[in-house]
């Protein structure tokens, strides 16, 4: 039986319960018999729609049709935090449900009643109700009223609230049309949330797939992580897609985001250590945020941005990677059960592929050094030996005696070999070097500087070295040649028809005054603008 609200209503309760239940009964079935044509045809038209939210919305434009009622309205509620998260309205124009605002909680007045105690309740006039309080000030006013939940299996899913019947007040016929309607509605809306968990799943699964792919074909780790957050922020409909790492003093900084709009304003907030949130983040829990702008759990300046949002940890064989966030604009639906339990099982599967990512990238990175250390280490037993082989047996040739003519061509061929040999030990050093690392050595420090001077020029400049420079040269001299050195290039690349640059590093200097001295030169085949040849340039400090 329905909780009524009038004295009238009561007297009716009273007399079904002293015997006229029955009459009661078959009078409630004579009044609906007319009206049972329109029932069956209702009955039909819910569920015919697997879309959950057109399958919501026929709900309540059929029930509003059925009874006669002005205004009707459907509540879905959170089974989590038991509130009120959806309404899907009919009567209302845009207008008035702009003036009326948020949603309301579903803790107040008669709506509260329902959420609190999910049963069919009846209301005469709700204006002279003393439970009719909490109404929102720009709301229609409304009289008569009728309520009854709507549940999926054993849970109660939401409630369908109509008011201001056209031809009087609510009566039993209506409740009794109203209940089998909610029972039918309960059916499709299981039918319509199976349906949409079902594409939900497969929208999640084929992410996370797209995810694993896109990892294991890409090397870079801030790509791996961008592809991340973006495939996340699209699956959850979120306002941003953020990857958090921990930082060495014990938070957590966000290192890459995915937005439509301008991810830099967020990359490099910080959550700072001792944080609640944190904690959690840490220790590995998820964290479910209702609304990140109010939430004292948020401390960062962005939160202001966002509502709704999760945090994810990103996690595998115990390892904590980072943390996936995917915050939702303000005023946006808070995500249900479901989307935190997909969310959760993509997150994990994304730092498993990150750590397969990860080893498989080490492995192509090692098998690249090995290839490295091979060729330098044939360069250096058979090249390098051979050229110095060849060079003494020219060098001993010369000094034997030969005319003029030979001596200088055989000393040409000396000098020749001698640059070679630099050059091949140069390109040993080069390949000995990790390609992804910032050298340590000044020679490695120099060579950057060449290579990333030939992505400019167009081709390498020679580079010879002599003395022992990474013992010799220390800081601050070798800060100061990398500069002249870094100068000079840029003079030769303004300069035109420059097609060879020679740099020469010697550091068994010995100047006049005494003492040890490293010697940088410079010289390319350019022109100044005059014609004449482009300058040398030499700098020389003590070590």
């Amino acid at each position: 039986m329905p909780r009524e609200c009038t004295a009238q209503d009561t007297e009716l309760v009273t007399k079904r319960n002293s015997g006229q239940d029955e009459d009661a009964g078959a009078g409630v079935r004579r009044a609906a018999a007319p009206r049972l044509p329109e029932l069956l045809e209702a009955v039909l038209s819910v569920g015919s729609d697997l879309d959950q939210r057109a399958t919501l919305q026929q709900i309540v434009d059929t029930a509003t049709a059925l009874t006669g009622a002005r205004y009707g309205a459907l509540g879905v509620l959170d089974p989590v935090r038991d509130r009120i998260t959806e309404l899907y309205t009919a009567g209302l124009t845009e207008a008035e449900r702009l003036r009326i605002g948020r949603l309301p909680h579903g803790h107040n007045g008669v709506i509260g009643l329902l959420v609190d105690d999910p049963q069919p309740l009846r209301c005469e006039d709700l204006s002279t109700d003393p439970r009719a309080f909490g109404v929102p000030p720009g709301h229609p006013p409304m009289h008569s009223f009728l309520g009854v939940p709507i549940r999926v299996d054993t849970e109660v899913f939401g409630n369908l609230y109509l008011a201001d019947k056209r031809s009087g007040g609510f009566d039993a016929t209506d409740t009794g049309l109203l209940r089998v309607l909610a029972a039918q509605a309960g059916i499709a809306l299981g039918n319509a949330r199976l349906y949409e968990t079902a594409r939900q799943r497969e929208r999640w699964i084929a992410g996370a797939a797209a995810v694993t792919t896109a990892l294991l074909t890409r090397a870079d780790a801030t790509d791996a992580l961008t592809t991340v957050a973006e495939q996340a922020r699209v699956l959850a409909g979120a306002s941003a897609g953020v990857i958090l790492q921990p930082t060495p003093e014990g938070g957590m900084e966000i290192v890459t985001a995915s937005t439509p709009g301008d991810p830099t304003a967020i990359v490099g907030t910080v959550i700072e250590p001792g944080s609640p949130v944190l904690v959690q983040l840490l220790g590995g829990e998820p964290v479910y945020i209702d609304d990140s702008a109010s939430d004292p759990r948020m401390t960062t300046p962005v939160r202001s941005r966002f509502g709704p949002s999760m945090m994810l940890p990103l996690q595998s064989g115990g390892r904590l990677i980072g943390t996936l966030a995917l915050p939702r604009g303000r005023g946006a639906p808070p995500y249900s059960a479901v989307e935190r339990t997909l969310a959760s099982q993509f997150a994990s599967h994304a730092a498993l592929a990150l750590v397969l990512a990860d080893s498989q990238h080490n492995r192509e990175q090692l098998a690249v050094y090995e290839d490295r250390d091979r060729i330098a280490r044939d360069l250096h037993d058979l090249v390098v030996q051979r050229l110095f082989a060849t060079e003494m047996m020219l060098e001993s040739t010369r000094r034997r005696g030969t005319a003029p003519e030979t001596d200088e061509l055989l000393g040409r061929a000396v000098d020749e070999l001698d640059s070679t040999i630099q050059e091949v030990r140069t390109t040993i050093f080069a390949l000995q070097q990790p390609p992804a690392e910032a050298p340590t050595t000044f020679r490695g420090r120099v060579l950057r500087e060449t290579g990333g001077a030939a992505a400019v020029l167009g081709f390498q400049p020679s580079v010879h070295f002599t003395g022992a420079v990474d013992a010799l040269v220390g800081e601050p001299v070798a800060t100061d040649l990398l500069a002249v050195l870094r100068g000079a290039l840029a003079a030769a690349h303004r300069r035109a028809g420059v097609s060879g640059i020679e740099v020469e590093v010697d550091a068994t200097v010995r100047p006049p005054a005494g003492g040890a001295a490293v010697r940088l030169v410079v010289a390319d085949d350019g022109r100044e603008a005059d014609g004449t040849r482009s300058p040398t340039v030499t700098w020389q400090a003590p070590l």
